[in-house]
């Protein structure tokens, strides 16, 4: 089986075009003598036309034989069939010179910085088979080709990751009647999805025409595509009910994603029919009702994706026991109600399940030790219970990495287990929003391999434990909103993921089964990319900021708000030069603010304000970008940055009255140094007169 790289944004994907297999199979034979003249001056027409030229020029010199060429290959009568020429930092426009290759099947300029339209040349080329100027920057509309282009040997047409506008116009498809696969997407095409697919091109296969601006609703057309295996459509303005007549006719699709659109309705019924679907998305839509029972036919299935959408009625619906390739369920943010059905277990391939932000209830089912592939768990946000029964039986889905079950088990105790077995490669633990009663519990400090820790939003009460010195991979501790008392632990000054720099996630940092959403716009693909976080806030912690602080040198985001710590603002935290966020608000620290904070170029939050410091607020640094919001409820604050902005505003000395009217405007200034601030500029005003 031959397979064509396509690409969409953010994600490549390997097409499977069986029927291109003697397309893409092009000889590739050395020739025995030079080429035509005439085609060696087609292609030096090309490369003067390119303001860079990534190197070609050194290699294609006019006195040699152009076959020779990087990037051009002839078969054996000196016919030039190939020009690949991927990825080589090329910039310009391309000429229509290319065209006169009269024997050109194979033409690649993709992954490059190519500008200005597309050649019609190329378009209507008598010889090309396979066209790929993805990922450039190409603009403006497709070629119109007149009505009387006879019918193009094209198979393979790639012209996406570009800036292309305008419609899709039946003018721009004539003559592309042996096309088998488009790849338009992301794009900047507007107006309707068209209808004359299926008419122009009867044999295609391949229609992705995702992230781009068509609008309107399905054509029923597209159902006449009784060839197409991939039908991609996702991130457009498209709206209405997907129509009956997609699944009527399209028995060989494969793959489905009409993800990200304004679709509305059911999933229709006919969908039964597609007997050989592997994919559907359908995901980040406005679509309803209960799911059919005949997805269950649908035996082929690899993934179902309908994550944010109206779904609602109970998942026993459908008999997912039919459904033996299912690795991937994502229904997160619908209205499900019920329990989990037992025959979601029978998917023993299934390596991800998320469940959460629906209605479901109940326990957890033994059964789901069943899933023995499972790395992916989301259950979060909806009315589980038990949680002690919960993780005695997850303990038994030993390849889980990721488990997150928080908004679930409300006003109940964290079990207080000793040791649980299982879990050995759990890297991603959310337990936050339940809220569970009870301590930070021993268990945790067995799961060796733990990168993440969320805890946030419970009412856990007692100090932070010594145990978490044993998760020596932890770079991401939640805490916040709990009831947390005693010191900050210095323990928790010896985290290595957080002191060094360098030191990344320890485990394969392979993707997410499917990726963790912190909210709904964000979202992580890979374990290490969560940001390195230590938030402690809103609870009761008490005594000072220890000064080992200033060995979390890898510290992106750090988070004592809202507690009861005393003491100075510690030097050492000016060491933390990776620092975006720092927040210290609302506890009762003491002292002047240490210089070295202006250092921290790379801080875009900051916030000390409700404490009790006193002194100048450093100038000429980091701190000037924040608004004196940062520095607000500290009385004894003092500070001339704003007042000196509008000062120097003044063409004259201002007068007393104007400086009584400015510090009324300003919470945050020192008397005196506006007093002295203004002598010396009287004195410099002085002078210069």
């Amino acid at each position: 089986m031959q397979t064509h790289h396509f690409s969409n944004r953010g994600h490549s994907k390997i097409l499977h075009i069986p029927s291109l297999a003697l397309v893409l199979l092009i000889c590739l034979v050395s020739p025995t003598s030079s080429c035509t003249e005439q085609e060696k001056a087609s292609l030096l027409q090309f490369l003067a036309g390119l303001s860079q030229d990534g190197g070609l020029a050194a290699s294609w010199q006019h006195a040699t034989d152009c076959c020779q060429w990087a990037g051009i290959t002839c078969r054996q009568d000196t016919t030039i069939t190939d020009v690949l020429l991927a990825s080589k930092g090329l910039e310009g426009h391309v000429s229509e010179s290319l065209g006169n290759l009269t024997g050109l099947q194979h033409l690649n300029l993709s992954h490059n910085s190519l500008s200005g339209g597309l050649p019609l040349e190329l378009v209507s080329s008598s010889s090309i088979l396979v066209l790929d100027i993805s990922y450039n920057q190409f603009n403006g509309t497709l070629p119109e080709l007149s009505a009387s282009t006879p019918a193009q040997p094209l198979k393979v047409l790639n012209i996406s990751s570009n800036f292309f506008t305008g419609q899709f116009t039946s003018t721009k498809w004539k003559g592309m009647e042996n096309l088998v696969a488009l790849n338009a997407s992301n794009n900047r095409f507007t107006g309707q999805v068209p209808t004359h697919f299926c008419n122009t091109s009867p044999d295609i296969s391949v229609l992705d025409l995702s992230f781009n601006r068509f609008s309107g609703s399905l054509p029923q057309g597209l159902g006449d595509c009784s060839k197409m295996i991939e039908l991609r459509a996702g991130y457009n303005d498209l709206s209405g009910t997907i129509p009956d007549e997609l699944f009527n006719a399209t028995s060989n699709l494969s793959t489905l994603d009409l993800g990200g659109n304004n679709l509305s309705g059911k999933v229709p019924d006919s969908i039964g029919q597609l007997k050989k679907l592997q994919e559907l998305h359908l995901n980040n839509n406005n679509m309803s009702g209960e799911l059919p029972s005949a997805v269950s036919n649908c035996i082929n299935l690899i993934i179902i994706d309908l994550k944010s959408n109206n779904f609602s009625g109970e998942l026993a619906n459908v008999n997912f026991s039919n459904l033996h390739n299912l690795k991937t369920l994502d229904l997160l943010y619908n209205n499900f109600t019920g329990k989990v059905p037992e025959s979601i277990y029978s998917c023993s391939n299934m390596t991800a399940l998320r469940l959460s932000g629906n209605k479901l209830h109940g326990q957890l089912s033994p059964r789901i030790g069943d899933l023995k592939y499972l790395t992916f768990l989301s259950l979060g946000k909806n009315s589980f219970k038990n949680i002690t029964n919960a993780l005695h039986i997850l303990q038994s889905c030993r390849n889980l990495t990721t488990l997150l079950i928080g908004q679930n088990f409300i006003g109940e105790h964290m079990p207080e287990l000793e040791k649980v077995e299982g879990f050995e490669k759990l890297q991603v633990l959310d337990i936050g929003g339940c809220p569970l009663f009870g301590k930070m519990p021993l268990w945790i400090s067995n799961l060796a391999n733990l990168e993440v820790l969320v805890l946030s939003n419970n009412k856990l009460t007692g100090s932070i434990p010594a145990w978490i010195k044993a998760l020596k991979h932890l770079f991401y501790l939640d805490v916040r909103n709990n009831t947390l008392t005693g010191e900050i632990p210095t323990i928790l000054m010896d985290m290595p993921t957080l002191m060094s720099e360098n030191k990344e996630a320890h485990l394969d940092p392979r993707l997410f089964e499917l990726p963790v959403y912190k909210s709904p716009s964000l979202q992580y693909r890979i374990p290490i990319a969560f940001p390195k976080v230590l938030d402690l806030s809103n609870n009761k912690f008490t005594g000072e900021i220890p000064l080992e602080i200033g060995q979390l040198k890898a510290v992106l985001s750090l988070n004592f708000s809202f507690n009861y710590l005393t003491g100075r603002i510690p030097q050492s935290i000016c060491n933390l030069t990776n620092l975006l966020v720092l927040d210290l608000s609302s506890n009762n620290l003491t002292g002047a603010i240490p210089g070295a904070l202006n250092s921290l170029n790379f801080l875009s939050g900051f916030n000390i304000s409700n404490n009790d410091l006193e002194g100048p607020i450093p100038s000429g640094g980091q701190l000037n970008t924040f608004p004196n919001s940062s520095f607000d409820g500290n009385p004894k604050l003092c500070g001339s940055i704003s007042l000196t902005n509008v000062i120097l505003q003044y063409t004259r000395p201002p007068e007393n009255n104007e400086i009584r009217n400015l510090l009324s405007q300003l919470d945050l200034v020192c008397s005196l140094e506006v007093l002295l601030f203004c002598c010396c500029w009287c004195d410099s005003f002085s002078q210069s007169r």
